[in-house]
């Protein structure tokens, strides 16, 4: 039960400090709440043996609005310390789960879905958080609260009626120990099945056009309402269990009090003790309950935050598969790329996504790769960016093996437009910013006029400050792609990679793009990925992959007259031109 504690001990190390203060405190204020009970008792004794005079009366009220003002005093420092302390731990755990998501690879979130990473970073994260507050907070009251309020009970009332009290206190301890057993089985699994709905809405609203589509609305919501009954089950199951936590807790403590008051009124006949104590220790017994509850109340949030650390650092565990070298290389500016005899396949496939690939770039050249869907375009452009580790052959840059080189700045060279663009949630000006923090409005308008953009700017309500919506779904393809090619140009990288970047644009606006990049790169390399042929003539060399080889290369001029793919190709776009223009 107590391992999350152990395994969150290099939090507590941190901030040692903190915690420290907040015990210490927890611990003062309750040892000063210790004091009323007593002088209650007192003031009855003095009451009924008529020693009372309004001046000691007044020195007990004195004495109780001091202890009052210092209790609220100090819960108040231990309250503030311990939970801005439980924050920082939230805030920490969320930094450290965001970072990690950003440096893993899409071999990680090919095998985690986006809603139960969601979960974590959010359920989970809160379960720690109560681990850290609340915990820590139970943990001290169920312990020494509860071992101070025994051992004035004990010491200054008596021991036999103390004891008595506390016979039922090992069938709780029994009970709180089964119960926290099935809470951490049932919380893992209802945690579990909130990470699957999650993924689900997210799915749901990612494809809401495909749904209203292919009118599957319907099916979708019976597919949600399974899926939320099966987390509503789940976690009735847990609460189940945590509902018998506080009627175990009343029952055991009802007979707490019913041996307290029966004993204790006998120990008053016989003189033992007087009626003031037998009045300070019914008090002490109500104080004593919130320590048992709290013993129930650590279990629980314990064993909710086992499972859900667990959770977490199942998740911060998984190593990143592409790593920076240990001594890396530096190069300041990529010159000539080589690929020498590059092959590759994805993990858990045993078809080569490449197969020997040899091809030689020079600085400011363009490249045109080309090729049926699935030769491996998209992949030749990962190896550059390091996505996927299992590189076979060599692939430099100035001469310098990439897997050498820090990814931060091979990164960095690269600017690239992906065939699936990512918008983000904000304005047009935010979204191209992305590329080039601080860019001005006039840097701005500059790359959209470069990606073509500038006439579509006069459609959009607010300019520059429209907001692009979730994805981007207030754009059509073709705007998606040009806003995502201008935040591209306004890295000015120099290293471009267009991989299919422009298949939602017209011809003309093609033809009007691709002069503009012409002029904006040169003396930069560029790599331009595309099925629409128009799009790569201009291409100082053009290579054809086919199932991960290149079948040809060249020039435009070259391949068409080779006969080959590219040559049939370029004629059938061609005649389709034609007769589109027709």
């Amino acid at each position: 039960m107590f391992s999350v504690l152990v395994k969150l001990s290099w939090f507590f190390k941190k901030y040692w400090k903190r915690y420290t203060f907040a015990i210490i405190a927890l611990i003062v204020a309750s040892v000063i709440d210790l004091i009323p009970p007593k002088l209650i008792g007192m003031a009855i004794d003095e009451i009924q043996f008529n020693t009372m005079t309004v001046e000691r009366l007044m020195e007990l009220l004195l004495i109780y609005g001091v202890v009052i003002f210092s209790s609220y005093t100090i819960s108040y420092l231990w309250d503030y310390t311990l939970f801005s302390g439980a924050m920082i731990m939230e805030r920490t755990m969320r930094s450290r789960l965001m970072n990690h998501f950003l440096r893993m690879t899409p071999t990680f979130f090919g095998r985690n879905r986006t809603g139960d990473l969601m979960a974590r970073a959010t359920n989970d994260l809160k379960a720690l958080t109560m681990t850290a507050g609340f915990g820590i907070l139970t943990l001290v009251d169920s312990t020494v609260f509860m071992f101070l309020i025994i051992a004035v009970m004990g010491f200054t009332i008596s021991w036999p009626l103390t004891l008595a009290a506390l016979l039922p206190l090992p069938i709780m301890a029994f009970a709180m120990n089964r119960y926290g057993k099935v809470i951490h089985a049932r919380f893992t699994e209802a945690q579990a099945a909130f990470g699957e709905m999650n993924n689900s809405v997210l799915e749901s609203v990612r494809g809401v056009r495909v749904l209203r589509a292919f009118v599957q609305e319907e099916r979708d919501e019976s597919r949600f309402n399974t899926m939320t009954t099966d987390v509503y089950d789940k976690n009735v199951h847990v609460a189940k269990v945590d509902a018998l936590f506080e009627p175990t807790i009343q029952i055991l403590v009802g007979l707490s009090y019913t041996i307290g008051l029966g004993y204790g009124s006998a120990l008053v006949f016989q003189n033992v003790i007087t009626l003031g104590e037998m009045v300070s220790f019914n008090v002490y017994l109500g104080m004593l309950i919130w320590p048992m509850f709290a013993v129930g109340e650590l279990i629980n949030v314990l064993q909710r935050g086992n499972a859900s650390l667990d959770r977490v650092n199942d998740t911060l565990n998984y190593e990143p598969d592409v790593k920076d070298p240990s001594r890396h290389q530096q190069v300041e500016t990529p010159g000539d790329i080589r690929f020498e005899n590059v092959s590759f396949h994805y993990p858990n496939t045993k078809a080569e996504g490449l197969h020997q690939i040899r091809l030689s770039i020079k600085r400011g050249q363009t490249i045109g790769v080309v090729g049926k869907t699935g030769a491996g375009k998209t992949t030749l452009f990962r190896q550059l960016l390091r996505e996927y580790p299992g590189l076979k052959g060599t692939l430099s840059i100035n001469g310098t093996d990439i897997r050498e080189l820090p990814l931060d700045t091979t990164r960095s060279w690269i600017g690239y437009v992906p065939q699936d663009q990512v918008l983000f949630s904000k304005t047009v000006r935010e979204n191209i910013q992305f590329g080039k923090p601080g860019a001005t409005d006039e840097e701005i308008y500059r790359v959209l006029k470069l990606a073509h953009f500038l006439e579509d700017m006069k459609h959009l309500p607010n300019g520059l400050d429209t907001k692009v919506g979730e994805s981007g779904v207030t754009l059509s393809g073709g705007q998606k792609q040009r806003v995502s090619i201008a935040r591209a140009f306004i890295m000015e990288p120099e290293i471009l990679l267009l991989d299919d970047a422009m298949s939602a644009v017209d011809g003309k606006t093609e033809a009007k793009i691709i002069d503009h990049l012409r002029e904006e790169r040169e003396g930069k390399t560029t790599l331009i990925a595309a099925h629409r042929l128009s799009a790569v003539t201009h291409a100082d060399h053009i290579i054809v992959l086919d199932e991960g080889k290149i079948i040809e290369q060249g020039t435009h001029e070259e391949l068409v007259s080779l006969g080959g793919w590219y040559q049939s190709q370029y004629e059938h776009q061609q005649l389709e031109d034609g007769e589109v223009g027709r």
